[in-house]
């Protein structure tokens, strides 16, 4: 190792990695939360293609997993989050933000409740030792049982249809945020009617030695249908054309900033629906009621740019003279053929009908050239189809 080299652990491989690296033709890899997961299978196109016209697999096995237990596992949850975990009935998921005392976000993720004692906290960075620290004075007992339990996420419009034909009965009444258990050869199989996808989607939960079986089941059961393993460039696409946002692409989780102008509050996020102040305290809650009197400093907005240059970092005017904003997220979006965005801006030009430009770099025959494409803002999802929250989930 030369001088000043920085020596970086090798990547874990997660329960599902013996099948995922023999179908990687592409043989393109990211870094998730310390594993190896597959970028790209084979070609972009043809995995985007699949989430949105039959069905898909995708690991999610790097989540943060945080099993809370106890007397006082809803009322410790309760202190912590910014919405009302005793709304959360068992069997039931909720999407959920958590907050330093300044009201500025340090993570978004789910929430299992799976039974009156016990909860499970999913969520893209570690918070174990925060947890911990959080639950002095609690009968509440936080673990990291993140290796302990492996996870797909199975997504598209024919993802009911290929849980059917793996005789999962009455997957289809399953309602979207509900959980179901089933066994899978003598053990626990937990299915979610969750996604990052924003579409027909599942995610299914076991203990890793069962992680091939579960694999080699779905596929077998989705040969008819095509299902496809998907990398995270496709499933990166599929979730902005959803609008949902992604901790430290679109916000700073708050306790890894270098600038505190980085750091997000709930509203900043467009996630004011998940604040509730009538529930009681919670860490955040003095400062998030002195911004809810103020107004945020920013806001999060959906973004159709003209043309079809890449946008992702781009730097949005008002009036091409005064920078306003940053695009966060962005891409064609090949479903609503549209040049799409996330972006954050001074929420003074929030709500601004005209005047918005993006400035984009492009590179041209190793020349970075500078362009600027006007912007309008628009609601959020770009995508949104009704098969998502029908019930009972659609069969093809």
């Amino acid at each position: 190792m030369t001088a000043g080299a920085r020596h970086e652990a090798p990547l874990l491989k997660t329960p599902f990695h013996p099948r995922t690296a023999v179908l990687n033709q592409a043989k393109q890899w990211g870094r998730w939360a310390g594993y190896a997961t597959v970028a790209c299978f084979t070609e972009l196109a043809h995995e985007y293609f699949a989430i949105r016209h039959a069905a898909t697999l995708f690991d999610v096995s790097p989540m943060k997993k945080y099993r809370i237990s106890g007397t006082d596992a809803e009322r410790y949850l309760n202190r912590l989050l910014t919405r009302d975990v005793r709304k959360l009935r068992t069997d039931r998921v909720a999407y959920a933000v958590w907050c330093n005392d300044d009201g500025k976000v340090l993570d978004d993720g789910t929430v299992f409740r799976l039974g009156e004692k016990e909860v499970l906290l999913m969520a893209q960075e570690r918070h174990l030792a925060w947890l911990q620290d959080s639950a002095f004075g609690y009968d509440a007992t936080i673990e990291d049982v993140s290796e302990a339990i492996a996870g797909l996420a199975l997504q598209g419009p024919l993802s009911c249809t290929v849980l059917k034909a793996m005789e999962l009965d009455g997957i289809a009444q399953l309602k979207p945020f509900g959980i179901a258990r089933f066994d899978l050869s003598g053990t626990p199989l937990t299915v979610s009617r969750t996604g990052y996808t924003g579409d027909l989607g599942y995610e299914l939960w076991t203990e890793p030695d069962k992680a091939l079986e579960l694999w080699d089941r779905l596929m077998a059961a989705g040969a008819l249908y095509r299902l496809t393993p998907i990398g995270s460039r496709a499933l990166d696409l599929a979730r902005i054309e959803a609008g949902f946002i992604q901790a430290n692409v679109d916000f700073i989780a708050a306790d890894h900033s270098v600038r505190m102008t980085r750091q997000r509050s709930p509203f900043e996020l467009g996630l004011d629906w998940m604040v509730d102040f009538d529930k009681g305290h919670f860490v955040g809650r003095r400062a998030l009621l002195r911004e809810r009197e103020t107004g945020p400093r920013y806001r999060l907005v959906g973004l159709d740019i003209e043309g079809s240059k890449p946008a992702a970092g781009a730097l949005v005017y008002y009036g091409r003279a005064r920078q306003v904003g940053l695009v966060t997220s962005a891409a064609w979006s090949p479903t609503a053929k549209r040049n799409i965005a996330l972006a954050t801006l001074q929420a003074p030009f929030a709500d601004k009908t005209d005047g918005l430009w993006a400035e984009i770099y492009v590179n041209k025959e190793l020349k970075w050239e500078k362009t600027a494409a006007r912007c309008r803002i628009v609601t959020r999802p770009f995508f949104d189809p009704p098969r998502r929250r029908a019930t009972p989930a659609p069969d093809f």
